[in-house]
């Protein structure tokens, strides 16, 4: 008797235990993938988000990242939504080939589907991003050509040419209509959605990252200057830290909740956090 009211006790121990997806350190998950996009989960800043050439997934506070969809998409753009912690957008390619057009998540990266395909889609934004000042507007980068979404990504347009050599793309936080370029020559910034271009740093040498705040940070990374902060308003670029040798940024995020916490992907897909306002890094 008493060994059976101890099975019962321990049933929903093992079932909770059962339920946890088996953890990979990030390490070994560089081993089998590479990443394309990072950020934190809002409502819980020791989790961190990870999108994969092969599915998605969330890094726990036990450093282990774990697969929390079955689709092993190659997800591409990246971009969380600002306000909506359950409510992710992305792009990319499905596994059996082709492209994914303008995907969504809203139940946290479990499940995705197709809410557009795009103009001249289904399209494979590699460059995408969300205004944080209305999210309603989006902006991806496919073929050469900027698109632009007013309506949270259900109708895109084309707004115009892609800036020559993009590599990455980011939304003002206070205007829908700036935009920021990371490109092979230099960091550009756009008043008018894309239309018309010009420097926002005087280095014109190749920008891997850059990434805008809701509060109105602006963060970019130049390989041989390091990582580079300023705000929106004044655009006074300063060098938070230059101790990168060969290695650089391909993407950035920054906790919601402490600006002082920063996370990164370099070129080696490794994993890097900074808890000193990005001057100081060390591998997770």
């Amino acid at each position: 008797m008493l060994r059976s009211f101890a099975i019962l006790l321990l049933a929903p121990t093992l079932a909770a235990c059962q339920s946890e997806p088996e953890g990979i350190t990030l390490d070994a998950l560089a081993e089998q993938t590479h990443f394309h996009g990072i950020g934190f989960d809002p409502n819980d800043s020791e989790r961190l988000y990870l999108a994969t050439h092969h599915g998605f997934h969330i890094i726990g506070d036990d450093g282990l990242a774990r697969q929390i969809s079955d689709e092993t998409h190659d997800f591409m753009g990246f971009a969380p939504h600002p306000h909506d912690p359950e409510l992710f957008f992305a792009s990319g390619h499905p596994q059996r080939g082709g492209n994914l057009g303008f995907i969504v998540s809203s139940d946290g990266g479990q499940t995705w589907s197709q809410r557009a395909e795009g103009v001249e889609g289904p399209v494979d934004f590699h460059q995408l991003t969300v205004s944080k000042a209305d999210p309603q507007v989006l902006y991806g980068a496919y073929r050469g050509q900027l698109q632009i979404s007013r309506d949270g990504g259900h109708s895109w347009d084309i707004q115009a040419p892609a800036p020559e050599g993009l590599i990455a793309l980011a939304a003002s936080s206070r205007n829908a209509d700036h935009l920021y370029a990371a490109t092979q020559t230099g960091l550009l910034m756009s008043p008018d959605g894309g239309k018309r271009w010009r420097q926002a740093h005087p280095e014109r040498r190749p920008t891997s990252v850059v990434t805008a705040t809701a509060g109105g940070d602006l963060y970019a990374f130049m390989p041989g200057l390091g990582l580079l902060h300023t705000t929106e308003e004044t655009h006074d670029w300063q060098v938070l830290s230059d101790d990168w040798g060969e290695d650089y940024l391909l993407h950035l995020a920054i906790d919601p909740n402490d600006g002082e916490r920063l996370v990164g992907v370099d070129q080696r897909s490794r994993v890097l956090m900074s808890e000193n306002g990005g001057r100081n890094w060390k591998a997770l």
